[in-house]
């Protein structure tokens, strides 16, 4: 049997080197944040990029990651963006409504979006999404009816789901249930968030919580009501 060999010390010297470097971070940023009069050590100086505002920055991106994007965005997205990708989701192979779809098939082949963005985009564009059936519903005739008394800046986004294929609308259908326990139509969407239906729709309007909630999202109201 072979002698084990001596691990020498020299071979932990770069690991030792980082750790130090960690622990200087560490103090730096602890020193940054609780106000201390202490600045960078004079021997952080030299190190290029290093500085006391970067570091600060590194340490905030670490502690607050990017909030996840909710899928309803890559939907919202995806029926009001390009005309030649409202198939998409009947096209994709092994596409399974019911469950948790990746935000790269909303993404329709566009792999540089930035999706935080994209969500300031559509609420600041489309703050209200309507998914509404042209035939056999009269509620989604009177949800778009009573949007449509308040005049509204932006205008409501109208997604006609029936007119979108045989194969679209099931898919939708399906995809508003998971996402917003809304399984008929209309389903209104302020926002990312589903408001209901045509029923809930006039109750809010009748005790003058629809306008409220409109005007906090950000849209203007032109009629007098």
């Amino acid at each position: 049997m072979e002698p084990k060999k001596r691990t020498t010390g020299s071979s932990f010297a770069p690991i030792r080197r980082r750790r130090f470097f960690v622990c200087i971070l560490a103090l730096v940023a602890f020193i940054y944040f609780f106000g201390s009069p202490f600045k960078l050590p004079a021997a952080l100086k030299d190190v290029p990029g290093l500085s006391r505002a970067n570091i600060a920055q590194l340490v905030k991106y670490k502690a607050q990651p990017p909030a996840k994007v909710h899928e309803i965005f890559g939907l919202l997205s995806l029926v009001t963006g390009d005309s030649e990708n409202e198939h998409i989701l009947a096209r994709e192979e092994g596409f399974d409504p019911t469950r948790p779809v990746d935000m790269a098939v909303y993404a329709a082949g566009k792999d540089d979006i930035d999706w935080n963005t994209r969500v300031q985009e559509l609420n600041e564009r489309f703050p209200v999404v309507v998914f509404s059936k042209v035939r056999h519903t009269r509620h989604s005739k009177r949800a778009k009816a009573l949007l449509e008394t308040y005049k509204l800046s932006p205008p409501p986004k109208i997604i006609e789901v029936d007119l979108r294929g045989a194969c679209g609308s099931p898919s939708i259908k399906h995809l508003l249930t998971r996402l917003t326990d809304h399984a008929t139509f209309p389903n209104v969407i302020l926002r990312g968030k589903s408001l209901g239906g045509s029923d809930t729709l006039h109750a809010l309007h009748s005790d003058k919580s629809l306008r409220r909630m409109l005007e906090g999202a950000g849209m203007v109201i032109r009629a007098d009501i």
